[in-house]
C-alpha cells in the first residue's frame, strides 16, 4: 500500500541545510500534490536562564519585556520565512501554491515540531540535519534526530549535501 501524502511539516532553523531540505518537501509536494506548512521553532531561554534574568531586572519588567520583543522577533521570523518560501518562487514557480501557511513559534523545538505534526494531521515531516559529526551528535543529540526517535509521524531528514 502506497501511502497518501497530502499534508507536509517542513520544519526549519532558516539554515544553508534547511534550505536544502525544503527542495525535498517541494518535490514531495510536487509529486503527490500535498500542501506544505512551514515551521519554524523559537526556543525559549532554559530555566536558569530565566531565573537569573527575573532577578536581575524584575519578574514584572521582565515579563513585559519578554512579551514585547517576543512578538517583534516572531514578525521580523515571520518576514524572513516568507522571504525564505519566496527565493524558491524562481527555481519552483508552483511554490507558493503549494505552501498552506507559514508559522513561527516558541518554545521546545523537538516538542512544538512534534505536537504542530499531529495537531495539523501532517502526513511527514521533512528537516534538515546539521551534520555535525558523530561526537557532535552523541554529545549533544540532534533537533531531527529526538524528532525521529520520539515522532509518530513518518519524519524525512535530509542530510547536508557532500561539499564538491
Amino acid at each position: 500500500m502506497i501511502p497518501e501524502i497530502r499534508k507536509i511539516l517542513y520544519a526549519t532553523d532558516l539554515s544553508e541545510n534547511a534550505r536544502y531540505a525544503f527542495g525535498y518537501a517541494l518535490a514531495l509536494a510536487r509529486r503527490f500534490d500535498a500542501e506544505i506548512t512551514v515551521l519554524h521553532v523559537l526556543e525559549e531561554l532554559s530555566p536558569t536562564a530565566l531565573l537569573i534574568v527575573g532577578d536581575i531586572i524584575g519578574e514584572k519588567r521582565w515579563s513585559s519585556l519578554k512579551d514585547e520583543k517576543e512578538h517583534q522577533v516572531i514578525e521580523e521570523l515571520q518576514k524572513r520565512l516568507e522571504a525564505f518560501c519566496n527565493s524558491f518562487a524562481e527555481e519552483e514557480p508552483e511554490c507558493p501554491r503549494l505552501i498552506a501557511e507559514t508559522v513561527v513559534t516558541t518554545g521546545h523545538p523537538v516538542d512544538r515540531i512534534l505536537d504542530y505534526g499531529e495537531k495539523t494531521d501532517a502526513d511527514v515531516i521533512v528537516m534538515g540535519s546539521r551534520g555535525q559529526g558523530m561526537l557532535a551528535e552523541v554529545v549533544i543529540g540532534s533537533t531531527s534526530r529526538r524528532v525521529l526517535r520520539r515522532g509518530k509521524i513518518p519524519v524525512m531528514v535530509v542530510r547536508p549535501p557532500e561539499p564538491k
